[in-house]
């Protein structure tokens, strides 16, 4: 095998090709990239077994072939090249990486690519498309919340699901609930609800663009991604997701808005004294003001107020900071719309005006 590629067009895949792989030091087949010369491309697949990866790139090829090579150390070899051709041969069970411009040369070992793990065939595999934009905006919803608990595996991704036309999101770890649907106005084929590991997520919504359609494929066990040149796909988590909607206050009693940077800011700087462990804050709610408090035993306590719409009786919400911040962070509207019943029932944020997301999050004891 022996091909010339360019040194910046290769680098960007690589870079994807190096968040899939094990994190394995040791060399072994999963820390490899298999790269396959063939026909005018490149194509560069690497997997952990559970989450794959496969994509070309247009190089000129004098020799056709495969083998798979050490990613991490390949990586960064290119990245150390200076700019423009880079020529790689395989020879003896090794890959020579040459500079056409210096006389820079390396050599790495390589393993067979008959070693490499075959990927799973989406041939008989019925895809949908979705906008990309409001797809990942349901990514960015919703993983936040998944549980990293490994006891409670069920919980550790997003639950997807189509009702009616809807696509839904849904993740919780047990305390907390972020909800998303979207209409996309297409016809969605049917499809068991699946539990998606935030891993997969977490790269669709890095390497995807805000322009154009993702191709989503679901199957028994996989879930399968296209966009671009990017084929990517997920082993799905096994298991009964929790039945999310008994958790979902039909109707709240009160509620009160505020400015969502505003909030954000003054919990940001309440929660430097706040107890580690507990994450605990106070919200105490009166008319038109929002007070945020913490105490941090041994060395403080905290407050700010901010102005609020509110109207009712002054009440007071323990929760935990993180729970609230995550989701003012990506909630993406001017205000924010908090709705309770009592202080130990669960609240629901949303943003002012749209309702096809929205967070439930349950309080904590006062004490």
């Amino acid at each position: 095998m022996k091909f010339t590629f360019t040194k910046e067009v290769l680098l960007k895949e690589m870079a994807i090709a190096q968040e899939i792989i094990s994190n394995k030091t040791a060399i072994s087949i999963l820390s490899n990239v298999l790269l396959t010369a063939k026909e005018g491309s490149l194509t560069i697949r690497a997997t952990d077994i559970k989450v794959a990866f496969e994509t070309k790139i247009p190089v000129d090829i004098a020799e056709e072939g495969a083998t798979t090579v050490f990613c991490d150390k390949f990586t960064s070899i290119i990245a150390s090249m200076p700019s423009g051709e880079i020529e790689a041969e395989q020879k003896d069970q090794k890959l020579i990486i040459r500079s056409i411009s210096k006389k820079a040369k390396f050599s790495l070992k390589t393993i067979s690519d008959n070693d490499f793990p075959p990927f799973t065939d989406s041939s008989n595999v019925q895809f949908f498309e979705v906008p990309a934009k409001e797809f990942k905006e349901m990514i960015t919803q919703t993983i936040f919340a998944v549980s990293d608990d490994e006891t409670r595996y069920f919980m550790n991704g997003v639950y997807m699901e189509k009702k009616e036309n809807n696509l839904i999101f849904a993740a919780t770890d047990g305390r907390r609930l972020a909800f998303i649907q979207h209409d996309f106005g297409i016809a969605l084929p049917d499809f068991k609800g699946s539990i998606i590991p935030p891993k997969i997520l977490s790269i669709v919504q890095r390497r995807s663009s805000e322009e154009g359609t993702i191709s989503i494929g679901i199957s028994e066990k996989n879930i399968f991604f296209r966009f671009n040149a990017y084929n990517f796909s997920s082993v799905l988590i096994d298991g009964q997701f929790p039945n999310y909607e008994r958790v979902i206050p039909e109707s709240q009693a009160h509620c009160f808005e505020t400015n969502c940077d505003d909030f954000l800011q003054a919990l940001k700087r309440v929660a430097l004294l706040v107890e580690q462990k507990s994450k605990r804050i106070f919200l105490k709610i009166s008319a038109g003001t929002l007070s945020i408090t913490s105490n941090e035993n041994e060395l403080g306590t905290a407050n700010e107020e901010i102005p609020c719409k509110y109207e009712g009786e002054e009440i007071t919400i323990a929760l935990n900071y993180m729970y609230l911040e995550e989701p003012l962070k990506v909630l993406g509207s001017e205000n924010i719309r908090i709705e309770f019943t009592d202080p130990m029932r669960a609240i629901t944020l949303r943003p002012e005006t749209d309702t096809h997301f929205f967070h439930i999050i349950m309080p904590m004891q006062m004490e």
